[in-house]
């Protein structure tokens, strides 16, 4: 029994999303963010959700696709953004901590229909995820967003591995085509492989 290799740095992810996200105020939740069509309040919702379904599907509940909803956290978002999320992150994070987790199936629907993979897999799923989202969050606030050396040195073998390809055009996929690599810096070569520009601006122009 083993926890991935990428716990430690997974942790700090989801702590700097939590650190990231306490900035947010009611008045905020209108604004645009990176992920095309998303104010912040629907991404907020979608980051408690997935945090909620990825503890759910760890305790052995993935199967059930209400714990996946985002439509029930909408009222809770609007009215306590901070502690809604901030409880969501910490459950999965102790979700994620039980031994042999690692070696569990889960089974992720949100992901599509039937997919079951392994602790280790979603957990990396849910790493690539955290760190996208966190920088989301920052970039949609106007706040710089930074992640330690190890961090992104354990995130960035995970997330290349995320394929590109006419799928990433559909409305489940999680991101959007990979952008031309034109960056030397490492965590701006993530973005732009998940879709994202690392020079977004919620004012064009």
């Amino acid at each position: 029994m083993h926890m991935p290799t990428f716990s430690a740095q997974h942790r700090t992810a989801v702590e700097t999303s939590i650190e990231v996200v306490s900035a947010v105020h009611s008045s905020d939740l209108d604004r645009p963010t990176p992920c095309s069509g998303w104010t912040l309040a629907d991404l907020l919702a979608h980051m408690t959700a997935q945090h909620r379904g990825f503890a759910a599907a760890a305790r052995g509940r993935g199967a059930d696709p209400d714990v996946w909803r985002t439509e029930p956290l909408t009222a809770a978002i609007a009215a306590d953004p901070v502690g809604t999320y901030t409880a969501a992150a910490r459950d999965v994070l102790a979700a994620f901590a039980t031994p042999g987790t690692d070696e569990a199936l889960f089974a992720l629907p949100d992901f599509g229909a039937d997919v079951t993979v392994v602790g280790e897999t979603a957990m990396g799923f849910h790493f690539v995820d955290y760190v996208v989202h966190g920088w989301d969050v920052a970039a949609a606030l106007g706040t710089p967003f930074t992640l330690p050396d190890d961090v992104i040195a354990a995130v960035t073998p995970l997330t290349l591995a995320v394929p590109d390809g006419d799928f990433r055009d559909t409305d489940p996929s999680p991101f959007a085509r990979a952008l031309p690599q034109t960056d030397d810096d490492a965590f701006a070569r993530l973005l732009r492989h998940l879709g994202r520009s690392p020079d977004w601006d919620p004012i064009p122009g």
